[in-house]
């Protein structure tokens, strides 16, 4: 049996607990050269960006070319086929009204003391999307990111991306444009990061960061929280798969690779019940890694990471679904809704043989950014919310404000809270003494 095929209890206890351990260890510590970088652009600004750039992207940038111009962008666009520009322009209408759904309400009430209590919901004023760079980087991550901060109302939308050796993907810039995007930067890396949490000369600071980038972006964004707003620090991707013998291997085998191709570290993981059909998924696997144009990261990634687990009834997988709290689930049995309720932790859940994870990352409507390395547990996907704050809001009339009053300097005394104690006796005594 193959050694990527598990069908012993003991031995998937061993893999789910190596499986927890290594996702918990994911992040490598870059912290000392990206601080260096940091600093060097909050004391060097824009210079720092154009030294930074050249050294790691080997382009030459000037302070009248950081951003890109309006007719760049035009320029670029000419490049595109058109049923690119319209699967784009149908991947951002459904993102939109998917996440319209999404907006809050305020809500206001009275109680029964009579205190007017609520909270409002407001847009953050200004965003920073980070975009991954080059000939490789992806026009549906903008926007995914982008679209929703604009549903909420964002004002403000900056765009940074490196462009290696002055290559740019055509695509970027159109999805960025289609997205609302304001301002759009030739910049990325850590120095990028840097730049839209302090800002620069030429770049305003923005108050939350969001979007996926190598270890030094992740890096950069754990430094600069705090200062500004993240959306998180996303790990490699991940694809946990349930599905019976029913299923076609070679659907399953291609949804496995999907995941295996973004990234040497992505975990692709099958659970099903029949060793016959592990069999053929793994055979198929193999199959299709010798089809694709360019297997290197897929086929490293399977080899390491890839993993079947033979479970003795599909209801077991529950438990391991849960503990794994993959990025992506997809339920391929005959009717997926008798799993739905039970698995609590997953990022997003794609039901049945027809919705691949694959539909997700790109024109389902529902956002692709997602809780990896297991945060799944406690987080959510990227949405509309994520853009906005919630404040509270209350009003306490006279005839509330003895009892409250009294309550609130009580506590405050047992705390030893002085000023506390006396703020809330002066109302107490000048309004109702």
């Amino acid at each position: 049996m193959s050694s990527l095929i598990i069908d012993s209890k003991i031995e998937i206890e061993k893999w789910l607990i190596n499986f927890i351990s290594s996702s918990s260890e994911y992040f490598d510590n870059y912290d000392d050269l990206v601080e260096d970088i940091i600093t060097n652009v909050k004391e060097n600004g824009d210079e720092a960006l154009i030294n930074l750039t050249y050294k790691f992207d080997n382009v030459k940038l000037e302070k009248a070319t950081l951003f890109f111009s309006d007719e760049e962008i035009r320029s670029s666009s000419k490049k595109i086929l058109a049923k690119e520009k319209e699967a784009l322009k149908l991947a951002a209408s459904r993102i939109k009204k998917y996440h319209i759904k999404q907006l809050p309400k305020n809500k206001f009430w009275k109680d029964k003391e009579g205190v007017n209590l609520g909270f409002r919901w407001t847009p953050i004023n200004s965003i920073g999307i980070y975009v991954p760079g080059g000939l490789a980087s992806y026009p549906s991550s903008v926007l995914m990111n982008a679209i929703p901060a604009k549903v909420a109302g964002v004002s403000s939308i900056t765009m940074v991306t490196p462009t290696p050796l002055g290559k740019i993907n055509p695509l970027v810039l159109y999805a960025a444009k289609i997205a609302g995007v304001d301002k759009i930067v030739k910049i990325g890396g850590a120095q990028a990061i840097a730049a839209l949490a302090y800002g620069t000369e030429s770049i305003d600071a923005v108050d939350k960061i969001v979007g996926p980038g190598n270890s030094f972006v992740a890096a950069a964004k754990r430094k600069v929280f705090g200062q500004v707003g993240i959306d998180s620090v996303a790990g490699p991707s991940e694809v946990l798969i349930i599905a019976d013998s029913d299923q076609n291997p070679s659907w399953i085998a291609a949804d496995l690779l999907a995941q295996a191709e973004h990234d040497e570290k992505a975990k692709s993981i099958l659970i099903t019940d029949n060793i016959t059909f592990a069999q053929a998924v793994e055979l198929e696997v193999w199959k299709l890694l010798s089809n694709l144009k360019d297997n290197t990261v897929a086929s490293k990634s399977w080899n390491e990471n890839g993993k079947i687990l033979v479970v003795n009834q599909l209801k077991d997988s529950i438990n391991l679904a849960n503990t794994i709290a993959a990025e992506h689930l997809q339920i391929c049995i005959k009717e997926p809704e008798l799993l739905l309720d039970k698995i609590v932790n997953a990022g997003a859940i794609f039901l049945g043989e027809n919705t691949p994870e694959v539909f997700g990352d790109y024109i389902l409507g529902s956002n692709h950014v997602l809780p990896t390395c297991r945060a799944a547990r406690f987080s959510s996907p990227l949405s509309t919310i994520d853009f906005m704050k919630r404040t509270s809001i209350s009003k306490i009339p006279l005839s509330a404000l003895k009892d409250l009053g009294y309550a609130a300097k009580i506590l405050a005394t047992s705390e030893t809270l002085d000023a506390h104690a006396f703020s809330a006796s002066l109302r107490i005594s000048e309004k109702n003494g």
